[in-house]
């Protein structure tokens, strides 16, 4: 029993230390890992360790090994899981509604901050998004990664790191209600519309007609 504690202990040490090294190195999707050899003598523990503890990431499809390349961080929202996850928390209806509950609370909150807090570099990235749904609409394409970047702007410009990063999760487990909404009839039009509006009024830095725009649109999308 105190073996199996303590390598539960080395492992999870492990996923840690790994996590603030991504940190710390400021590694994106895409970015190259530490070899096996140099996070053992950074980590100090065995490298039969370090492999269990980036098998087990690898599995949860957060990092791939390349042959003969090396390890690679991967973005987590290519990941199956997070749909399996959703899939299996969203099948009670109690946690479906609290979820987008929480949703509306942390986007609400999120526009009003923007209209003081947006920058042009907001702005800009809000009207490349628009225009790429507008060309996929008018190509009789939903455009369901731009629904989800154009939230993701509004989540940054509110300029505060820990409502994003409740945000992120959230949007992706609730994924398939953002997915079946936006492909009702003549919806992703309408919410182009709708995304439009809240851009002009944070932009105006109207906080109540901001917010106002953002509820009318959550409610839609989540009829």
């Amino acid at each position: 029993m105190t073996d199996s504690s303590t390598n539960r202990k080395v492992y999870e040490g492990i996923l840690m230390q790994l996590n603030e090294i991504i940190a710390e190195e400021n590694l994106r999707p895409g970015d190259k890992l530490p070899s096996e050899r140099e996070l053992s003598e950074r980590l100090s523990v065995g490298r039969s360790s370090v492999r269990e503890a980036l098998r087990a990431l690898e599995l949860l499809g957060l990092i791939e090994t390349r042959r003969g390349e090396g390890t690679f961080l991967k973005h987590y929202r290519h990941n199956r899981l997070i749909d399996l996850l959703g899939s299996y928390i969203l099948r009670d209806a109690k946690t479906k509604k609290d979820l987008v509950e929480m949703r509306k609370i942390l986007e609400l909150d999120a526009v009003r901050l923007a209209c003081t807090r947006a920058g042009t570099r907001h702005f800009e990235e809000m009207e490349r998004i628009l225009d790429s749904a507008w060309d996929k609409l008018e190509r009789g394409e939903i455009p369901w990664e731009e629904d989800y970047l154009f939230h993701r702007v509004i989540c940054r410009s509110s300029r505060n790191s820990v409502l994003h990063r409740i945000w992120a999760p959230l949007v992706e487990y609730s994924g398939g209600i953002r997915k079946d909404s936006i492909a009702r009839e003549g919806r992703a039009r309408i919410a182009h519309q709708e995304h439009v509006q809240v851009m002009e009024a944070i932009r105006e830095g109207n906080a109540v007609k901001a917010m106002e725009y953002m509820k009318v649109h959550l409610d839609n999308s989540m009829l």
